[in-house]
């Protein structure tokens, strides 16, 4: 009796080990280029756009590291956080705003302090993508050389004028 329970014991774990090897086997084969992550070397292109945040008159500065390299795929940089680097493409501004720590939309920005300024009948916020009002500008993918203005003042071409002159130029 003993000798029978000690055969089917070992032919249990034979087929049990037998069947956890080919499992392990089948994995490892059958992983290809297209499935791995890890084979690929290549490395997407990146280019750049800017852009530019005004409130009342204040341009805001993004030179905090709490703004710096938060996406793989659409960031800023400490040396010119001006600058936008995309490697995604059809990388829209509102994905790029939104791998940020604030809130921005058609009508409101939150920044990263907290501060809201919010469209109302005395201000607006207002979007200038490549020199034109866009009030659908966070919409639009973000093309190399793009520049985004995003102010919120009284409606003053001279202002606006000057803001937009302000807008690093793309590297």
């Amino acid at each position: 009796m003993n000798k029978k329970i000690v055969l089917i014991f070992l032919i249990v774990i034979t087929l049990i080990g037998a069947v956890l090897f080919f499992t392990r086997y089948n994995k490892n084969t059958s992983q290809t280029p297209e499935t791995s992550d890890s084979i690929s070397t290549d490395k997407p292109e990146v280019y750049s756009a800017s852009f530019a945040i005004y409130t009342n008159g204040t341009f805001r500065i993004f030179t905090a590291p709490m703004y710096h390299n938060l996406s793989n795929d659409v960031f800023i940089q400490a040396s010119n956080p001006n600058i936008v680097y995309v490697r995604k493409s059809n990388t829209t501004w509102r994905d790029f705003f939104a791998t940020l720590p604030m809130k921005l939309d058609e009508n409101c920005l939150t920044t990263g302090t907290n501060q809201i300024f919010c469209s109302d009948e005395k201000l607006t916020l207002q979007f200038y993508l490549n020199g034109e009002k866009n009030k659908s500008a966070l919409d639009q993918i973000i093309n190399p050389g793009d520049k985004l203005l995003v102010t919120y003042e009284k409606e003053n071409a001279a202002t606006i004028q000057q803001q937009l002159q302000s807008i690093p130029n793309p590297e």
